[in-house]
């Protein structure tokens, strides 16, 4: 699911924000600061105000695939099959690495501004739900 500037989206699960808190204007290390906690309700509706989209690098063994693969795809009909089938078993032990980045390969994040007021930033996308 791709979430769209604009749209409304409602929170999936529980949201908790532990930390410290300072008033405003006055440093966290100041003794105003103080512990706290917020909870955020699954079901909270929002808008989405902003989207981004992160490509995760590459590892060596994905960049080794992806060169032998192409290597095997452009020449592959053209080698002896003695190293084609060579060519064939790396591409084979590195598909697995492929295959895992190819699930992880892009990180959405969305920044939404809830009807409550709050805003939550840099939030991945699965944490809404369209409504």
């Amino acid at each position: 699911m791709t979430l769209n500037v604009g749209q409304r989206v409602r929170l999936a699960a529980e949201l908790r924000l532990a930390g410290s808190l300072a008033p405003a204007g006055e440093a966290p290390d100041e003794t105003g600061a103080f512990a706290t906690s917020l909870a955020l309700a699954a079901g909270i509706e929002g808008t989405v105000e902003r989207v981004d989209e992160q490509h995760r690098e590459q590892s060596h063994e994905v960049r080794e695939y992806l060169r032998l693969k192409s290597l095997l795809d452009d020449f592959g009909h053209q080698m002896p099959s003695g190293s084609r089938k060579q060519l064939g078993e790396q591409v084979g032990a590195l598909e697995e690495q492929w295959l895992a980045h190819q699930q992880r390969m892009l990180r959405v994040t969305v920044r939404v501004r809830l009807d409550n007021g709050f805003v939550v930033d840099g939030a991945p996308e699965e944490t809404f739900t369209a409504v």
